[in-house]
């Protein structure tokens, strides 16, 4: 012998045991499985969630404008332009945050879904 140790080889008895097959995500999800119902069930309270939120911004403005005119009747009185600014409000204010809040609904909708198809794809 020559004085130095001699190497050892150290191994972990479970590298010796058969390895279960990863199964791809959308596999998991096409069966429907746990695993794949997680996903699903995710993606779906995040889609919920979101529109949840617009419908209650929008039912905020939408309802807060009769409260406002109820609670304030000055405001009925005042015209705008020979216009009733109720009227001004609801055309100027509401259709438009309407289709704002559409917009932005179906951007954020649609990067939820490319977020979910980035997440399926990483775990496949």
């Amino acid at each position: 012998m020559s004085g130095r140790p001699q190497r050892v080889l150290v191994t972990s008895p479970r590298t010796r045991a058969a390895r279960r097959p990863r199964r791809p995500v959308t596999r998991e999800i096409d069966e429907q499985t746990g695993l794949g119902e997680v996903y699903m069930r995710s993606l779906i309270r995040s889609q919920l969630r979101l529109g949840l939120g617009v419908c209650a911004v929008l039912g905020i403005v939408a309802g807060g404008l009769p409260l406002l005119f109820g609670l304030v009747p000055e405001l009925r009185e005042i015209r705008v332009g020979g216009l009733p600014l109720p009227w001004l409000l609801l055309a100027g204010l509401v259709y438009p945050a309407f289709v704002l809040c559409g917009r932005w609904y179906v951007r954020q909708a649609e990067r939820n879904e490319r977020d979910f198809a980035d997440l399926v794809d990483r775990d496949t």
